[in-house]
């Protein structure tokens, strides 16, 4: 007779059940950002609903601001560090390929033989992380993890770049997700579209780059580092002809309307793009709306958790709270899920 093999214990449901936050210390209004790109603050403002953003300092690495956010989610969920199963990460900033920064923030924060990897969806990370966080649990794999997203964007841009030079931020926000009698995360929509990759990539490989540097030799000449770049109209146009879609299909894998909705928490890529998906939607006035950009800029994979913990600390909604999370980005990507907004620490 066949060697049967175990089914690992499954639970039905899974939840958030705490989230923290860490932002960098310095803000950088836009009147620093202006003469380099020849802007305003106006226009940066009109374009993009930023007034401010954060940038990290040299000791707000990677590393420090996640398990900085994490003290604040476990915290939140009132669980210590031995009590997490596997730590998954999001991040496009690493700057090297390995090990992977989930494994180090493990370490860091005092987890011994815990499960850690990284995930690379660009600004869609956070709710791809979350929708395996989510499975994870569900499967009986590990019966709570830490979700993060992170960035420190700051390192990959360069300060002339009049398109994205005044976008992109640096923080980091972590989420714990655990089981629950009742269900706290949706299914997730997801999906991709690698045919616009040009819309939001690095723009040029390091194996291209090390080549350079080699070409250059001793003749004083110093190649460009690599730089993200970013078609902003294209973002745009995809964001506000697909997304709608994408929300859609989120709420439908849920069970759940718009009237249901008490908060929308997109990614904050920009104002406009938030404006134009609420009309989209056609959501109720009643629905908070995450609109975090304006002091925190685009922060990719760490922008939903900073929106959400934002939005649960200024008051605009609770813990328990019905919210549509929706990421998208590099790829180009998205990633949504309906939720139950989780506890502060």
């Amino acid at each position: 007779m066949p060697t049967a093999i175990n089914t690992a214990p499954t639970v039905t449901h899974a939840a958030l059940l705490g989230i923290g936050a860490y932002r960098p210390r310095r803000v950088v209004p836009n009147a620093e950002i202006v003469d380099r790109i020849d802007s305003s603050d106006e226009w940066i403002r009109t374009r993009s609903g930023i007034a401010t953003r954060r940038w990290a300092e040299p000791d707000e690495t990677i590393v420090s601001m996640s398990v900085a956010a994490s003290r604040e989610a476990l915290s939140a969920a009132g669980l210590d560090v031995d009590q997490i199963d596997a730590v998954v990460l999001a991040t496009s900033s690493q700057m090297v390929l390995g090990p992977s920064a989930g494994a180090v923030v493990a370490t860091e924060l005092g987890m011994h033989d815990t499960a850690a990897f990284d995930i690379s969806a660009g600004c869609a990370g956070f709710c791809y992380a979350l929708g395996n966080a989510a499975a994870l649990v569900r499967a009986g794999q590990a019966r709570h993890v830490l979700v993060i997203g992170v960035e420190r964007l700051s390192d990959l841009l360069d300060p002339t770049d009049r398109t994205c030079a005044f976008i992109f931020a640096d923080g980091a926000g972590a989420a714990v997700v655990g089981p629950s009698d009742t269900e706290g995360i949706g299914p997730v929509a997801w999906g991709s579209d690698g045919s616009q990759t040009d819309a939001i990539k690095q723009d040029k490989d390091f194996a291209r780059y090390f080549a350079e540097v080699e070409a250059a030799g001793g003749s004083g000449t110093v190649p460009e580092r690599p730089y993200i770049r970013m078609n902003g109209a294209a973002v745009f146009r995809w964001a506000v002809t697909f997304l709608e879609k994408a929300c859609r299909d989120a709420l439908g894998k849920a069970g759940v309307t718009v009237d249901d909705l008490d908060a929308f928490v997109p990614h904050q890529a920009n104002s406009r793009i938030t404006d134009a998906l609420v009309r989209a939607l056609a959501l109720p006035d009643s629905v908070a709306v995450a609109q975090d950009i304006a002091e925190t800029g685009n922060t990719s994979a760490a922008s939903i958790p900073l929106a959400m913990e934002q939005l649960l600390r200024s008051g605009g909604a609770k813990p328990g709270d019905t919210a549509l999370l929706v990421g998208f980005g590099a790829g180009l990507a998205y990633a949504g899920q309906v939720v139950k907004l989780p506890p502060l620490g």
